[in-house]
């Protein structure tokens, strides 16, 4: 029986080790009708490995780097894919749509007009809001990703 339980521990952190987040975008679209292709393995794998935040044109951009006969509708129709599996998320940053990963979780950003710093902020910061939505008009908001602009202090200080 230990030696069952140090092998399945081992396997764990094997696995994790390895790329479990990666796997389980991979395992979401299989279980859910869609052909791993190549193109939809290297978007996975550069969701995982960058651990920050990509626009779509750097995504494309790094498709063609390796594939460079992938055509852009294929890299939006498949960042459709990933969004409504849920192994991605979407927001607006200015004029820019961003993605990132699903692993890294709920999570909102404070980012200055002027000189472009971002900050993550607590996501504490919209309980309220949600509370008092909920409680005035039994209405469930969903805070995913907040993208919030603004001045930094910094640039605050300049003004």
């Amino acid at each position: 029986m230990l030696k069952h339980h140090i092998d399945n521990s081992l396997f764990h952190h094997l696995y994790l080790q390895l790329g479990a987040v990666v796997m389980s975008c991979l395992e979401t679209l299989k279980e859910n009708g869609f052909k791993l292709t190549p193109q939809r393995k290297l978007m996975a794998d550069y969701f995982h490995d960058s651990g920050s935040h990509l626009t779509a044109e750097e995504i494309i951009a790094h498709v063609h780097e390796t594939m460079p006969g992938v055509n852009k509708s294929t890299v939006y129709r498949n960042l459709d894919i990933f969004e409504h599996l849920g192994c991605v998320l979407k927001s607006e940053s200015g004029d820019h749509i961003i993605y990132h990963h699903a692993e890294e979780g709920h999570h909102h950003h404070l980012v200055c007009v002027k000189c472009g710093k971002s900050m993550d902020c607590d996501e504490m910061l919209f309980w309220p809001v949600e509370k008092y939505l909920r409680d005035k008009y039994n209405f469930r908001v969903d805070f995913k990703h907040q993208v919030i602009s603004g001045l930094c202090e910094n640039c605050s200080k300049q003004s």
